[in-house]
């Protein structure tokens, strides 16, 4: 693999590194997207063709381990890529048939374009070059093309060339599940609609979520074409003549709808008259890479060195996933992008790694995906009344609707035993949702939403920790028991019968946070609007003391001048950690491991990936520090470098956000190692560091964190009682780089950061100035004006 600026391209033709490559070299839009496979192979053990509509779920019900199991799925919808081709006489060319004699595939991430040259040996030694180009247009968020060169050399002679719409997949992207049900489109139908027109209409077995493609498919020389429809697939063959030397182009333009699309009656319909009115492929590929010209705009990045290319490959699919067509949509952030089927698809807490990029670039986005969280705020509010709660309780998976999609059982693949799956537990999403709701406010200065939809989920929020902290008189603090934390290997503690563990750090801190947050919200509302809203929520002045108490008592447990990351840590097992690198050499799923062997991570003081040290990545040292005087505890630099260490070399890192965390964290307690973990964040999916996860889907959430390591975290960037305020660390492996942020109505603000010397430029508009801080010094910036400052020593 070959890394450019502006590109990423893979040479030769590598069945075990094919999954992998279909996900990165994945192209969307926000509204859908495509994996990067082989338009001429179907799914099966080396190829994978996904298309995923944002938002597009359904659920099914499988028989695991003599129980019946519901999960709801990111839908796998139908295949738009089929294109094949043979020579008069010979069988269907592809790479795994006809070893092709050579191969590359190049992304174009200015274009938003996929290029893949080839030439394949046919029959009679006859060569055929093929050249493909492929987009998913980021303009008209329902329209995708596929543009495919012939040349034929060294012969002439008649092609075949078989071009359709398949509805006969399934959701087989993930080996762990294929056990389970998996087949979600129903009452496939297809047609021709014109010569060069063929449909295809089906919809979720399920959710009933209508769908309709049309595909049309155009030559530049004369063509017989003939209708070749088979079961759940609309197909057309194209026969033509190729004269050496000569190249010959067929475009295939493809229109997607579904019934979730406003101002639209019946998709197929829709798909139709689309289609039908698309402009040619030349007209396509001009407006969709001034709109990826607009995006990157808005996104503008220069890192120079090897850092840059992958942090401008992740913002590629960050942007993919998460485009300006999201703001139209009912979605939330998928873990795993529009890029593949692990996790289902589900949203998680990854918002709270990506948002804070999305809100200094593309803050309409953020606002719709905290929106997706407010529309399920009722429910969430009726999982914890159901639970015996007050509030609200968001669900750790989510999916179409508010209920907890958190599987009931997951597979251990080294033991092949289906376990019990507590995960649910992890009720700190709800603080992670309440975070962005703060963060997205602060960075926009979108004091509406903070007072309607944002107030309210706040509170919510907030009413669920107090209603969930428990008075321990002995201990004179409120105690939160029955959680998971971030950390994930510990659910339950060694012997217990019930699953569930008493006072996380991380959960107790957040949870203290959210309540003095929402305090501070309420306070400064104004009297009308707050008056209604305490109304409507039946808040009053007993209610809110109590929150103000508890947000002073929670109970946050240490051990051995370390924070512990919940009560009883320390008196686990300490786990041989050479000894089990020695025996298996990558640890990052030490459970699986331990599960294998009949044992329990529960046992050990061993964690997956960040936990108490995600409170470092959350808040500013001086944040952290105000938040523990709150609690009423001192944690100064020491003791937070003392638990730094403890628990790096207790994390085998088995999650991509893990690397990510740590070098985030040590990029401001330790920063001679910070490095080590950032490049470890850099490279998880491009190398696919855990192993064979990416082909199922890239980590979005690590993606987006490390574009926000450069613009937040190595700049001391806060967006905090309404002035940008900075304080930097440059890393000597990333001291020099550049970008723009958009700052409440402040459009292509330019930041500058080197090794000494932070500049700052604001863009001429009708703005009020930018107060910056930096150390003790406060300036303010009028637009059209710039400053240097001179760094600190450190």
């Amino acid at each position: 693999m070959k890394e450019h600026d502006w590109s990423w391209t893979y040479e030769g033709y590598e069945p075990a590194q094919e999954r992998l490559r279909e996900a990165l070299c994945t192209l969307g839009n926000g509204y859908f997207a495509t994996r990067g496979a082989a338009p001429e192979c179907a799914a099966d053990s080396v190829h994978y063709p996904g298309t995923y509509a944002a938002g597009c779920y359904n659920r099914l019900t499988s028989e695991v381990a003599g129980r019946r199991v519901e999960n709801e799925d990111m839908v796998n919808l139908p295949n738009w890529l089929p294109l094949r081709l043979r020579t008069a006489s010979g069988t269907w060319l592809t790479p795994d048939t006809h070893k092709p004699l050579d191969h590359r595939q190049n992304l174009d991430l200015r274009a938003g374009v996929l290029e893949r040259t080839l030439r394949y040996e046919a029959e009679e030694g006859r060569c055929l070059a093929v050249r493909q180009v492929r987009l998913v247009h980021m303009a008209d968020p329902h329209l995708a093309a596929l543009r495919t060169e012939l040349t034929a050399q060294g012969w002439s002679g008649e092609v075949e060339i078989e071009t359709a719409l398949d509805g006969t997949v399934a959701n087989t992207g993930v080996e762990r599940y294929r056990s389970l049900a998996s087949r979600h489109l129903a009452d496939v139908r297809t047609g021709t609609a014109a010569p060069d027109t063929v449909w295809l209409e089906c919809r979720t077995s399920a959710s009933d979520i209508r769908i309709g493609l049309a595909a049309r498919t155009a030559a530049d020389v004369p063509a017989r074409t003939v209708d070749a429809p088979e079961d759940g697939r609309a197909a057309q063959l194209l026969r033509l003549s190729l004269t050496d030397g000569r190249t010959v182009t067929v475009d295939k333009t493809v229109a997607l709808h579904t019934s979730h699309d406003a101002a639209i009656k019946d998709p197929a319909h829709a798909a139709l008259d689309r289609v039908g009115r698309a402009p040619d492929f030349a007209t396509l590929l001009d407006s969709h890479r001034t709109a990826w010209q607009q995006l990157w705009n808005n996104a503008e990045l220069d890192v120079p060195d090897s850092a840059g290319p992958v942090l401008r490959l992740h913002l590629f699919h960050l942007l993919q996933t998460l485009s300006p067509h999201t703001a139209e949509l009912d979605v939330g952030v998928p873990a795993r992008g529009l890029h593949g089927e692990a996790y289902r698809g589900h949203v998680f807490w990854d918002e709270l790694f990506v948002l804070p990029y999305l809100n200094l670039h593309f803050p309409e986005v953020s606002r719709a995906l905290l929106t997706y969280r407010h529309r399920r705020l009722e429910q969430a509010c009726r999982a914890a009344l159901d639970a015996g709660h007050a509030g609200a309780m968001y669900p750790w998976q989510s999916g179409s609707d508010g209920r907890e999609e958190t599987q009931q059982l997951h597979l251990n693949p080294r033991s092949g035993r289906w376990l019990p799956d507590h995960s649910r537990l992890q009720h700190h999403v709800g603080s992670a949702i309440a975070y962005n709701v703060w963060q997205y406010c602060e960075a926009s200065g979108d004091t509406e939403f903070l007072h309607t939809k944002g107030v309210e989920m706040l509170v919510q929020i907030a009413r669920f920790w107090a209603g969930l902290a428990a008075y321990d008189g002995t201990l004179g603090r409120y105690r939160i028991r029955g959680v998971m934390g971030p950390d994930e290997y510990h659910d339950a503690y060694p012997g217990a019968e019930r699953p569930g563990l008493d006072d996380n750090a991380y959960t107790n801190v957040t949870a203290a946070w959210v309540l003095a947050r929402t305090l501070d919200v309420l306070y400064d509302l104004p009297d009308l609007p707050r008056r209604d809203l305490c109304e409507r929520t039946g808040l009053d002045a007993a209610e809110l003391d109590g929150w103000q108490e508890v947000s002073r008592k929670l109970y946050v447990p240490f051990h051995a001048g370390v924070i512990s990351q919940f009560e009883g840590y320390h008196a686990l097992e300490e786990l041989d950690w050479d000894g089990y690198r020695a025996r298996y050499g990558d640890i990052r799923r030490l459970d699986r491991i331990l599960e294998a062997e009949g044992d329990s991570v529960n046992r050990y003081q061993a964690s997956k990936q960040a936990d108490v040290l995600m409170l470092g990545y959350l808040f500013s040292p001086a944040e952290l520090g105000g938040l523990f005087r709150r609690l009423g505890h001192e944690v100064d630099d020491t003791l937070w470098r003392r638990t730094v260490d403890h628990y790096l070399s207790r994390t085998s890192h088995g999650s991509t956000l893990s690397s990510l965390v740590h070098g985030w964290v040590l990029a401001r307690a330790r920063r001679a190692d910070a490095w080590t973990f950032v490049h470890e964040a850099l490279a998880g999916d491009i190398a696919d560091l855990q192993g064979g996860t990416t082909g199922e889907g890239i980590h979005l959430g690590a993606m987006a964190g490390t574009l926000d390591l450069v613009q937040r975290c190595l700049t001391g960037l806060e967006t905090r009682g309404g002035a940008l305020r900075l304080d930097p660390v440059p890393l000597p492996e990333l001291s020099e780089y550049g970008f723009a942020i958009r700052y409440r109505g402040h459009r292509g603000v330019r930041l500058r950061l080197t090794a000494d010397r932070l500049t700052m430029t604001v863009p001429p508009s009708d703005q009020d100035p930018i107060d910056v801080a930096l150390a003790d010094r406060t300036v303010s910036l009028a637009p059209g004006e710039s400053c240097a400052l001179t760094l600190p020593d450190r």
